[in-house]
C-alpha cells in the first residue's frame, strides 16, 4: 500500500467516523459552550423584575466566561407569560424567570415560594428557603415536574393596589373587579371581589377599558412605570396580601444535570445573588417613585381601614391553611413554613419590627 493510498483510506475512514457519531443535542454547541433560552413572565426590560431577569442571564454569561450563554425572551416573545412553567418543563426553553405563585393551578405548594397572604417578609422568606428547610422542600415539589428553582429576586413589600375610588370599608369591596394573582385572589373573592389574573403587560389596557376597576401589581417603582396613576388616583398599602414577593429562576432539571459542576454552581449563585440585589434596588427606588406619584401626579396614598385589614388577615389564615392541606407534599411545605413564621412573629417585637415601631413613634 502506497502512502497516497493509505492517506485516502484514512481520510475516508475518518469521515465515516464523523458521520456515524451522534449529533450534539441542543443546546450544546462546539468548543464546550452551551446556549440556553430563558423565558420570562415579565414585559421586556420592565423596571425591577424584567431587568432582574436580564441581570441573571448576563451574570451567568460573565461568570462562566461565555461558556454558558443565555438568550432572554420576554413575555410573549417566545411563549406567553403564563406558559413559562410548561415551556421549561417540556424543554422548549432551558430556564425561566417567574413568580412561583403563578403556578398554583399545577401545584398549590408553589405559592409558598413566592408570597402568600399574611406571609413572610422578604428577609424571613430568604431565611426559610435558605436555612429553614424551604429549598429542600422546593426541590422535592418541583422534581415531580422535572424542574428545579432557586430564589432569584424579591420585589419587597407590595401595595394593596390601585383604585378608582376611595376604599373606606368592607362594603366598598363588594362587586369590585380587580386584577390579582396567587392565593390573594381567593382571599379577595371571599371579600366579595371578582378577581382577574392578568400578566403585567395586560393590566393597564384592562384598567383603561373598564374590564377591571382596580389593579395590583407591585410597588411604586413598577407601578409608576405602568402609569396606573393615569386611571386610578387612589393607592393603598401596605400589601398584606404580598408582604415580600419572591421571584425565581426556574430550570429544566435534565438540562441542568447535563452541565458540568462549576456551571451548575454558577447558575445557582447567579440566581440567589439577585435576590439581595433586587430587594435593595426596590428599597431605594420605591421611596423615590412614591414621592413622584404624590407630588407630580396627585396620587392619594393611604392605608386600608382597620376593619378591612383585620378581616383580610382572618380570611388569609383560612385560605393558607386550606392550601396547606391540598396534598401530602404541600402539607409538608405548609408545616415547615408555619413553624418558621411562628418563630419569626415571636422574635419580631425585639428585632426589626420593634426598632421600626420605636423609630416611627
Amino acid at each position: 500500500m502506497t502512502d497516497k493510498t493509505g492517506r485516502r483510506r484514512f481520510l475516508k475512514g475518518a469521515a465515516a467516523g464523523v458521520a456515524a457519531a451522534p449529533a450534539l443535542a441542543a443546546p450544546a454547541i462546539a468548543q464546550g459552550r452551551v446556549r440556553w433560552r430563558m423565558v420570562t413572565t415579565w414585559p421586556k426590560n420592565f423596571p425591577g423584575v424584567g431587568i432582574a431577569a436580564q441581570r441573571v442571564a448576563d451574570r451567568i454569561g460573565a461568570m462562566s466566561d461565555g461558556r454558558l450563554e443565555i438568550k432572554l425572551f420576554a413575555a410573549g416573545e417566545f411563549v406567553p407569560a403564563f406558559e413559562v412553567f410548561d415551556a421549561v418543563r417540556e424543554g422548549k426553553a432551558e430556564c425561566g424567570h417567574d413568580a412561583p405563585y403563578y403556578w398554583i393551578a399545577k401545584t398549590r405548594g408553589s405559592a409558598f415560594f413566592a408570597s402568600v397572604p399574611g406571609g413572610l417578609t422578604p428577609q424571613e422568606q430568604q431565611g426559610w428557603v435558605h436555612y429553614g428547610g424551604g429549598q429542600e422542600l422546593w426541590d422535592e415539589l418541583y422534581a415531580q415536574f422535572g424542574l428545579r428553582a432557586w430564589l432569584a429576586g424579591n420585589a419587597g413589600m407590595q401595595m394593596v393596589g390601585w383604585f378608582r375610588k376611595e376604599m373606606n370599608s368592607l362594603d366598598d369591596f363588594q362587586g369590585l373587579k380587580m386584577r390579582m394573582a396567587g392565593l390573594q385572589s381567593e382571599v379577595l373573592s371571599r371579600l366579595g371581589v371578582t378577581t382577574v389574573n392578568l400578566p403585567g403587560g395586560e393590566i393597564m389596557p384592562a384598567l383603561q377599558s373598564g374590564v377591571i376597576d382596580a389593579a395590583e401589581w407591585g410597588g411604586p417603582w413598577m407601578d409608576l412605570a405602568f402609569g396606573f396613576y393615569k386611571v386610578a388616583k387612589y393607592c393603598y398599602g401596605p400589601g398584606v396580601h404580598e408582604p415580600g414577593t419572591a421571584q425565581s429562576l426556574l430550570v429544566n432539571l435534565e438540562a441542568y444535570d447535563a452541565l458540568p459542576r462549576d456551571l451548575q454552581e454558577i447558575v445557582r449563585f447567579a440566581a440567589e445573588s439577585e435576590t439581595a440585589l433586587l430587594l435593595s434596588e426596590f428599597t431605594a427606588k420605591n421611596a423615590v417613585a412614591m414621592q413622584t406619584l404624590i407630588n407630580e401626579h396627585g396620587v392619594t396614598m393611604g392605608q386600608l381601614p382597620d376593619e378591612v385589614l383585620k378581616r383580610w388577615f382572618e380570611i388569609s389564615e383560612e385560605v393558607v391553611a386550606e392550601t396547606g392541606n391540598a396534598d401530602p407534599i404541600t402539607k409538608k411545605i405548609y408545616e415547615s413554613w408555619s413553624k418558621f413564621r411562628a418563630q419569626s412573629v415571636a422574635v419580631a417585637p425585639y428585632s426589626t419590627l420593634g426598632y421600626m415601631q420605636s423609630r416611627n413613634a
